[in-house]
């Protein structure tokens, strides 16, 4: 039996006088009190010492929230700690602004590296530019994640270095949802950075669905957050241009896709996500790159999923913790 018909035949007899009422009154009553609790994600990174994780729980137990999922690492002779925390609460007992003022008191308290409090349902959702060139799938993927709710973002804009028909691709649906459509037409002295750092400049990331332009040096520490491109490949391996055709040319068995971040050193980032298929002797070029666009497309969207749940943490100079 569960916990519910045990409240309720205890609540009740069955076949007295407005027993049924009484049972609905009280289903109605459980109802509610559920339904104005509220989602929230915690991630936490300190020194390790003793007593992080009871610190973490009882704040969040004295103002009357729950714990649904917990996640800790402390890696290895390394004296740091990471933790992800899933909860509910009620966001009149606990308003957002207190519960920002609870974690960053235990931020002190540890001299935390990094302590992020995000509640979906009374945050704004990130925004995000997506930047891409000729090939589509990546970006009509990630048009569609954002449609259907798979990726909790606002699109800003789309810019892109190539030029597309107004009547085709996905011009019609950026227009019918009133998302701009940037084309920068660009050449090998100017990659138009300027521009694209204005366009961009309220962004919380951005997303290279397939970019096939290096950013520079600059360009990174002008814009100074993150960005997450996809890679066709499974990194280190086939660094730089054409990496499918270099897979297939050397007759691999496994082919990948990789989202990672964005760094000064080309194709170098700290990898996010990888996924990876098998492919055989039999797969033509065709076949092979229709395998490896589907992969990529999986891949770039877990990646921008995972990281607007803070799930992806820095981990050493080159890493990443994805929980």
């Amino acid at each position: 039996m569960s916990v519910f018909r045990r409240l309720c035949s205890k609540a009740v007899r069955p076949g007295s006088s407005g027993s049924r009422k009484s049972y609905c009154s009280l289903n109605e009553s459980i109802a509610s009190s559920s339904s104005f609790l509220t989602h929230g994600i915690h991630v936490f990174q300190c020194p390790d010492t003793v007593g992080i994780v009871a610190k973490l729980s009882d704040c969040i137990a004295t103002r009357g929230g729950n714990i649904l999922a917990a996640d800790v690492f402390v890696p290895h002779n390394k004296q740091v700690f990471y933790s992800r925390t899933d909860f509910v609460f009620d966001p009149v007992t606990w308003p957002r602004s207190q519960m920002d003022d609870d974690f960053l008191n235990i931020s002190k308290t540890f001299r935390a590296m990094r302590s992020v409090v995000r509640v979906p349902a009374l945050d704004p959702k990130y925004k995000i530019a997506v930047l891409a060139s000729k090939q589509n799938h990546c970006l009509v993927d990630t048009l569609h994640g954002w449609q259907d709710g798979r990726l909790p973002v606002d699109i800003t804009c789309v810019i892109s270095n190539h030029d597309r028909d107004s009547k085709i691709n996905v011009m019609p649906f950026l227009e019918r949802h009133g998302i701009p459509y940037h084309h920068l037409s660009m050449t090998a002295d100017n990659k138009r950075e300027g521009e694209i750092l204005e366009l961009v400049k309220d962004t919380d990331f951005l997303v290279l669905a397939r970019y096939m332009q290096i950013l520079s040096s600059d360009f990174l520490r002008s814009y100074g957050k993150d960005i997450i491109n996809i890679h066709h490949g499974l990194l280190p391996s086939f660094k730089g241009g054409h990496p499918a055709k270099q897979a297939f040319d050397a007759g691999v068995k496994l082919i990948g896709a990789t989202s990672h971040f964005v760094t000064e050193g080309l194709d170098a980032g700290p990898i996010i996500e990888q996924m990876v298929e098998r492919v055989s002797h039999r797969e033509n070029l065709q076949s092979f790159v229709q395998k490896s666009e589907n992969l990529e497309k999986q891949c770039l969207s877990k990646a921008i999923r995972s990281y607007c749940e803070l799930r992806v943490l820095p981990y050493e100079e080159s890493k990443t913790v994805v929980f």
